[in-house]
């Protein structure tokens, strides 16, 4: 029965996530695969505009999300600003974690590692705050109520978002730089395959588990 599973913090599981995702991102960037699809568009400014971090263009791209998603509910949301907090301290762990990822060996072999652990942790961090009942990365937040709003599958919008998203970085960094920065096998990989790996993750967590947070009911 539902009540029978074990029961976690929703704060828990958002902690969670926004460490991992944040630490996968710059993981999967290190392996050379690429960068995880919802980071690309970022990514991409930063590449251009070297004199904003990687983080305060991730900060700025949530913005537009979160606004996006009050245009097309035709209204003002008030939990969505709690995304920003969330969103901005993923946007200060991208930048610390790029700090010291580089002391990590660059072999062949541990490039792989780094990105299927990426892969792996990406999947579960976003299964989680989807899970979690509190407001979410924007990045991740965007996909899941885009799905809410339009009624498609969660899987299917979430492909199209990464692949939109690989499109415009591509777009940025071919016309502006002259070729092609931050994508490669891993990046179209993941933003074909991870948002049914998210789905799969997320139907084994809920065979097992049960999230409550502040926000949710009693």
């Amino acid at each position: 029965m539902e009540h029978s599973k074990p029961i976690i913090r929703g704060e828990l599981a958002l902690a969670i996530a926004v460490i991992i995702n944040s630490f996968s991102v710059v993981l999967m960037l290190y392996s050379g695969s690429g960068i995880s699809a919802i980071s690309s568009v970022p990514y991409a400014f930063s590449e251009v505009f070297k004199n904003i971090t990687l983080g305060t263009w991730t900060y700025i791209f949530q913005g537009i999300l979160v606004l996006s998603l009050m245009i097309l509910r035709k209204k003002f949301v008030p939990p969505y600003l709690f995304s920003f907090v969330v969103g901005f301290a993923f946007s200060e762990l991208l930048d610390v974690n790029e700090l010291w990822i580089h002391i990590l060996p660059q072999t062949m072999v541990c490039r792989i590692i780094y990105f299927l652990v990426s892969y792996f942790l990406l999947s579960i961090g976003i299964a989680l705050s989807n899970r979690c009942c509190l407001p979410i990365i924007p990045t991740d937040l965007f996909p899941r109520e885009l799905s809410d709003i339009i009624g498609k599958a969660y899987s299917k919008i979430k492909i199209s978002f990464d692949v939109i998203c690989l499109a415009v970085t591509a777009s940025m960094t071919g016309i502006l730089l002259g070729h092609l920065d931050g994508l490669g096998i891993g990046t179209i990989l993941a933003a074909f395959t991870m948002g049914k790996a998210v789905s799969l993750v997320g139907s084994w967590i809920d065979q097992r588990v049960q999230f409550i947070s502040v926000l949710s009911a009693k």
